[in-house]
């Protein structure tokens, strides 16, 4: 039997931290992955690179920040030259797979909304810094699967040498699965139509009773199809990497059939409200004045203010969401242990970023920055590593890919920016602060320009800069572990600014790109 540890990496979307019942969740009810993390290790601080589905993706694979790695913001790809931690196991003769979600190129076919604003800004269309590689980046789009048949997926994929694709989100998801649901039923255009739904009393935007069946809706389907690819291509004698991603539980709040009923608004309450706040900043104003008004973001990705009721509602289906996904991981491990694989395999639980989901009376994520959208589940169980262990070392999405590396006893590549977090767990001597990237395409949420936040974040205090804006925010962790009281403006703490805005300033100096290596002396 192979020696080399066998990975399975599940990853869910918009999924925050303190959503798992092992997380402390007073409602929720999580027996597979809280399973996960009774055998193995919880990591109590883990945050995003970038607080965004496509940059922190990326910088799950190649371990770099967006700025470096290149996928600033969603709407971008990752450049076919970046190295990942997946290309590095397939080298060394792991064999790799994706069944689900994978985002780290555009899957829809829209023009970017900031593309006939810089052709008037230059008086016509303008060059990039960067030359075109001539690499086609629409793997991903809805194109590639519209005709008969499976789409003949090119690979390796940035390391992956098997894509199960699905694409989107929700009833609506794309990809392979699509294919695939075209040959299940002849209704499968009816049963995604945004307008076709089973009646039910709630009315939160974004709220679908979607009428498409648990057994053919894309959780299952990804569910089944990572058991099938156990079943039919894991090699006792050949080491693998899996990779499991689900679109859910982010928005629409459409869980299927059994689902819908698992939770009760009533069941839920708001840890944090808007008036709980003590200087709130004009982020959360922009959106409250809208909710007054009764006005709502133009896009279905936009975050915004809602009532209680409308979050209590998005609260009780996000945890059907979640309970799906608690099925599926069940059945996930259950098909390692029926082959003998379970105690060779590290399973891995995370997510790409949370949500706000009720933080200040807010839903979905945006500019303004929050423990909620940054903070996520990181669970690493692991049959060589000590069961039951909850960590607060602090652990970023860049920390991933060389902890995986350094687990299977494989060099990473040069310009690599992560931590192996094992080596940092058994020292006790982790990073003290971590930096976190928000980039975006355009204004959001009032802002005056598209955002370009830099967050230092630790134990003790949390700083976010927004260039272009005269205010900002400071906390106290330690003391104020909610963010509650924003200190940017009390003159008791100005030296202190000062202290956390060095600080800033030395960890972003630090993240230059140290790749490629110079080849000569000079």
């Amino acid at each position: 039997m192979n020696r080399k540890p066998n990975f399975v990496m599940i990853v869910s979307d918009q999924q925050r931290a303190d959503w798992l019942g092992c997380y402390g969740h007073p409602v929720l009810n999580t027996p597979h992955i809280d399973q996960l993390a009774a055998e193995g290790i919880r990591f109590e601080e883990f945050h995003t690179a970038s607080p965004v589905c496509m940059p922190n993706r990326a910088s799950i694979l190649t371990g770099r920040f967006p700025s470096v790695h290149g996928l600033k913001y969603n709407g971008c790809a990752l450049s076919s030259r970046a190295n990942t931690f997946v290309e590095v196991l397939s080298k060394s003769g792991y064999n790799t797979a994706a069944v689900g979600k994978s985002h780290l190129q555009p899957f829809t076919s829209n023009d970017a909304p900031f593309g006939p604003a810089l052709e008037k800004k230059y008086n016509g269309p303008i060059a990039e810094a960067w030359k075109d590689d001539y690499k086609p980046y629409v793997h991903e789009e809805p194109s590639q699967y519209d005709g008969p048949g499976r789409y003949d997926f090119p690979t390796p994929y940035y390391g992956f040498d098997y894509i199960d694709m699905v694409t989107d989100h929700g009833d609506r998801a794309g990809g392979h699965y699509l294919q695939w649901l075209r040959e299940q039923t002849p209704d499968w255009e009816r049963l995604r139509d945004p307008k076709e739904q089973y009646e039910h009393s709630y009315t939160c935007p974004q709220a679908k009773r979607t009428k498409m069946p648990e057994e053919i809706y894309p959780t299952r389907y990804i569910e089944n199809q990572a058991v099938e690819w156990i079943n039919e291509k894991a090699d006792p004698d050949e080491p693998f990497f899996l990779f499991v991603s689900f679109p859910d539980p982010h928005h629409p709040f459409n869980p299927p059939g059994k689902y819908w009923d698992r939770y009760k608004p009533e069941q839920f309450d708001l840890e944090v409200r808007a008036d709980d706040l003590e200087g709130p900043t004009p982020l959360l104003d922009f959106a409250r004045e809208r909710l007054e008004k009764g006005e709502y973001p133009n896009t279905p990705q936009e975050a915004f203010a809602a009532t209680e009721e409308h979050i209590k509602e998005a609260m009780a289906l996000t945890g059907g969401m979640i309970d799906m996904i608690d099925d599926a991981v069940g059945s996930i491990a259950a098909a390692l242990k029926a082959k003998g694989l379970d105690e060779n395999t590290v399973i891995i639980y995370t997510a790409d970023h949370g949500d706000y989901l009720g933080d200040a009376n807010m839903l979905l994520k945006g500019p303004w920055m929050r423990k909620s959208i940054h903070r996520v589940p990181f669970i690493w169980r692991d049959p060589g590593e000590k069961a039951g262990t909850a960590t607060d070392q602090l652990g970023s999405a860049i920390d991933i890919g060389p902890t995986i590396l350094a687990r299977a006893g494989i060099s990473p590549y040069f310009g690599i920016q992560g931590r192996d977090l094992l080596a940092d767990v058994a020292s006790g001597d982790g990073r003290k602060q971590l930096l976190i990237e928000h980039n975006d395409n355009v204004p959001r949420m009032g802002l005056k320009r598209a955002s370009r936040s830099r967050t230092l974040y630790s134990h003790d205090w949390r700083l976010t800069l927004y260039p272009g804006e005269d205010w900002g925010e400071l906390y106290h962790t330690a003391k104020d572990p909610l963010h509650l009281k924003n200190l940017w403006a009390d003159p008791e703490y100005q030296l202190k600014k000062g202290e956390l805005m060095e600080q800033l300033a030395l960890e972003i100096t630090a993240t230059m790109d140290e790749s490629p290596r110079a080849i000569r002396r000079a």
